[in-house]
Order: structure tokens, then sequence, then C-alpha cells
């Protein structure tokens, strides 16, 4: 026998709807400027809210990379449903842009949405007649969401689940409120072991320890390059590392090219004088990476990461010899590179506990590694594939 559907949070549905006549003068004029001009009044004003046919799956992620971490999943499913009707929801204008690419491809399988203020979600109830599974990303806690999924007999997933250091507090505060959201949520699927014992102390059920997406998505490449000798890549650089990895680099002089990604585009004359710089110094040739290849190389151009993963021989992951949270280890792992990070990895440390053949070392250690480099273990993903049927059988079952 079908349980009965949840009963309407009634309070909850007030509260929201005061706010919402307090902020709608803010909301209206925020609408004229360019950036929310598509957003704000399909997320507030019920522009184009009805939906063209009733999904048979619901995913809803925040913005872009969030999105971004659906695509393997949703090729899955056209795969072994090719007549499968899905709506993509998200907040961003970055996310619906991403979005709007799968309809543009699939125009007959998927419909795109901005998700519309909870509020509203009620109405949404008429589309949802063959609504089979809600999948939801991230920290998308949004009640009146899952509400309307179990309203409409769903089941209600929650995948790449995690509460950071920072917001635990913050969670923590408002776990009454957190206990009634998560009884409309079925199943949980936690990044790591230390976000399932939070989520389960906020009252999720059905937690498991699955992991990040990300493992799933295989890294674009835009342009091969080739090399004429091996590579040490300095990858995702911030403020004082690239000379930290100059200065453990360049005394060795190995028969390797050291190519230098900085983080950020605002930083690349700053890096390029540096470089410069400090090739002067050890009597090294230095050159962008669009000119013939000196011995340090600077690559000042966005979109480029994956191209130079592929070639490394060790790669120097950096936003982590500072105290900033690392950056994600996947992508040189799938490539297979030899990783040397530094320990501050706090925002990052799931993403690392998928993955095996790197090592975590101090500042002072970065010289004698880039010496021994070709000794250094290879990267890899754990047990991706076996995961990846784990989690298309559970959103079809």
């Amino acid at each position: 026998m079908e349980k009965n559907p949840p009963s309407f949070p009634l309070g909850y549905f007030l509260l929201l709807f005061i706010l919402y006549l307090i902020s709608t003068p803010f909301l209206a004029l925020l609408a004229f400027k360019k950036k929310y001009s598509h957003s704000i009044p399909e997320r507030f004003f019920l522009k184009n809210f009805g939906l063209e046919f009733s999904p048979t799956y619901w995913f809803h992620a925040c913005s872009f990379g969030e999105s971004k971490s659906f695509e393997p999943i949703l090729k899955a499913l056209l795969q072994r449903e090719s007549h499968a009707k899905i709506l993509l929801t998200c907040t961003t204008n970055t996310g619906f842009a991403y979005l709007k690419t799968f309809q543009e491809q699939y125009p007959q399988n998927f419909i795109i949405h901005y998700l519309p203020f909870e509020i509203f979600l009620p109405f949404y109830r008429p589309f949802l007649k063959h609504l089979k599974t809600l999948i939801v990303t991230e920290a998308e806690l949004w009640k009146m969401l899952f509400w309307v999924a179990k309203n409409a007999g769903a089941k209600t997933l929650l995948l790449n689940a995690r509460i950071s250091d920072r917001s635990l507090k913050s969670y923590m505060r408002m776990r009454w409120f957190y206990s009634t959201l998560f009884s409309l949520v079925d199943e949980v699927l936690a990044q790591s072991e230390v976000d399932k014992e939070r989520l389960e102390n906020l009252g999720a059920k059905n937690v498991s320890s699955f992991g990040n997406l990300k493992i799933f998505s295989t890294p674009q490449i835009t342009q091969h390059y080739t090399k004429k000798r091996d590579v040490i890549l300095c990858a995702s650089s911030h403020k004082d590392e690239e000379r930290l990895v100059l200065e453990s680099f360049l005394p060795l002089s190995l028969d390797t090219t050291l190519i230098i990604v900085p983080r950020h585009p605002e930083r690349f004359s700053e890096v390029q004088s540096l470089c410069e710089q400090e090739c002067k110094k050890y009597q090294k040739t230095f050159s962008t990476f669009k000119q013939e290849w000196g011995d340090v190389v600077l690559v000042n151009a966005m979109g480029e990461l994956n191209n130079f993963y592929a070639i490394a021989d060790c790669v120097i992951l950096c936003g982590s010899f500072a105290p900033i949270g690392g950056h994600n280890p996947l992508e040189p792992a799938f490539f297979h590179a030899p990783i040397l990070s530094g320990k501050h990895i706090y925002n990052q440390n799931a993403l690392f506990s998928l993955i095996e053949g790197y090592e975590l070392i101090e500042s002072q250690e970065l010289k004698e590694k880039l010496q021994n480099y070709k000794t250094l273990p290879h990267s890899y993903i754990k047990e991706s594939e076996s995961k990846f049927d784990e989690l298309i059988a559970l959103i079809q079952k």
C-alpha cells in the first residue's frame, strides 16, 4: 500500500509568502538589471511557469558546476531510456545557459526552467503526474521542492550532499527545521563519511558515503599539445605559490619544462614578471605557452588546464601551500599524473578521498620531491565505474 502524501507545510508556506510580499518591490527593481532580467521574472513572477510535458525525472542544481555534474548521469539515462522525459531546473544564469545545451541537442527529452520561488512550487503539482524521481544536488535544500515531489508520489534523492566546516554551526542552529525537511528526502548520498555523520545529525535518513559526482565527469581536451621533454605542471597557483615552485624547481637544472597555470587571469602579468625575474637569476629561458616553449612556460589564458594535465609528468596542485583550501584533484588523477599537493586541502578532503597516488607535503619538501619526480606514484580514481552503475540503478528504481 502506498504511503499517504505528506501534509502541506502551511506555516512554512505562510512565512515564505510574507517574505515574498516584503521583497517584491526590491525584486521588481532588480529584474531591470541585465544580469537578472531572465531569472527573476521566471523565479519570482511566474514568467514561463508551465511545463511543456510531464517529466519522469526532475534534476535540480544551483549553478554551472553542480549542473555540469549531472551530465554523465543524463547521458546514461538517455542511453537506457531513449524516450525519457526530463525536467532540468537551476537558480543561476550560468547554470541555465549550460542546461539549455541539453535541450538544444535533445529537444524531445528535456525541458529547462529556472526553479520557481518556493511558494509557487505547489502549483507545479498538476504537471508532475508521471514524476518518478526527483534528484537534487549538494545544498539545494528547498523544503517545498521536496514536498511537491513527494506529494506527486515520486522518490526523492539528495546527491553530492555535504556540510562544510564553515556552515556546520548555521545548520545545527536550524536543526529543528532541517529534521522536518529531511523527512521528505528518501535517500542521501554524501560526499564523505564526515558529511554523512553531519547530515545524520541534522535528521537525514538513509545516508550513505558515496563520494563526489565529479568522479564521473570526463575532462574535456580542447587542444593536444606535444612536448620535447618531460613536463612539471604548476596548476591553479595563487600568490606566493609561483615563487615557491620557481625557487624549488630552478636550482635543480632538470631536463624538464615547468609550466605554470595561475588560478586567476588578473594575475597573469604579475606572474610573468616574477617568472622572467627568477629565470634570469638562473640563466633559464622563459616563454608564454603560445611561443616556443622555454624552461619555464606561463599559460596566460583560461580553459587550458585539462590540456596540460594530459601531458604532465608531475602535477603540483596549488591552492594548498597557502591556507586557501586546495583544488580539485580528480582532473589530474583522470590522466594518472603524479600529484604533489600542500596540506591545506580542507575544501577538497572529500575529493582527495576518492583518489590514490597523491602526496601531501610541506613547502620545504617540494624541492626534494621535484628532484625525484620520476619515482612518484601515479594517481588514479577509485571505483568510479561500479559506483556509476549503482547510481543510475538507484535513480531508475
